[in-house]
């Protein structure tokens, strides 16, 4: 298996030009929309439908009043002139009461943006530590010879909780079996070496981190998205919608 990694965002519109027939992805978003979506399909949601922009969300809203719409803009649930959406973008909103059988929409700054720019590959997965050992064992099992992971980021910039992730994936990757990994794979692999003994506190140390921590209603977020293997399931792009992937 030959690993690489997206570092930053501002690499995302290279993948337009690129063939990712034969690739899975991975993308990570971890502080928060990866670690959202997980955890609202944990809790019943039926499917998440991300989408890049608030327009487009507002959108399938209108021609599909069954649905929920979720996410983000600076970290903030998003509001507008036709009233507010139903989620915001932190984890602990999307309870089993809330979303059980339910579809959600969700547009967020980055995280959707990332999943939607790796629409063309194989398999598209939404990464998160909350199901880190499904998804790679999943990826073992599936043989893939190419894995492409990819950080959200924040804006433009690279996330320092995104590329811990996947250096936390390639090492559990490298531990199962031979893989090949990129000199972005490698910066992630070490960049996790270095602070794996205290994940918490360097990812706390984060500018995603920073900010939630400031914000009294959104603190226990990062705490929550750190998590490690509570949830057993593999998050999927089907179509143009994400659902646990099914044995």
């Amino acid at each position: 298996m030959k690993i690489e990694v997206i570092l930053a965002p501002a690499e995302l519109p290279a993948l337009a030009g690129r063939d990712l027939s034969g690739t899975a992805c991975v993308v990570f978003d971890v502080l928060r929309a990866t670690s959202a979506f997980v955890t609202a399909l944990h809790n019943g949601a039926s499917a998440i439908i991300p989408v890049s922009e608030i327009s487009e969300a507002m959108d399938i809203g209108k021609k599909r009043p069954d649905v929920l719409l979720g996410g983000e803009r600076n970290g903030v649930k998003i509001r507008t002139v036709e009233g507010e959406f139903d989620f915001g973008n932190s984890p602990r909103e999307y309870t089993p009461e809330k979303v059980r059988g339910k579809t959600i929409v969700s547009t967020t700054t980055n995280g959707t943006r990332a999943l939607r720019a790796c629409a063309g590959a194989k398999t598209v997965l939404a990464g998160s530590f909350l199901n880190m050992g499904a998804t790679a064992k999943f990826l073992r099992e599936s043989n893939f010879e190419n894995l492409l992971l990819v950080c959200a980021g924040t804006g433009e910039r690279t996330a320092l909780e995104d590329v811990l992730a996947a250096g936390a994936l390639g090492e559990i990757l490298l531990g199962g079996g031979t893989a090949e990994l990129s000199d972005s794979a490698q910066i992630a692999l070490a960049a996790f070496h270095q602070t794996k003994g205290d994940l918490t506190r360097a990812i706390g140390k984060s500018e995603n981190a920073r900010r939630l921590l400031a914000i009294p209603d959104l603190r226990d977020d990062v705490e929550f998205c750190l998590q490690r293997d509570i949830f057993d399931f593999v998050a999927a792009l089907d179509g143009d919608a994400i659902k646990i992937l099914k044995p």
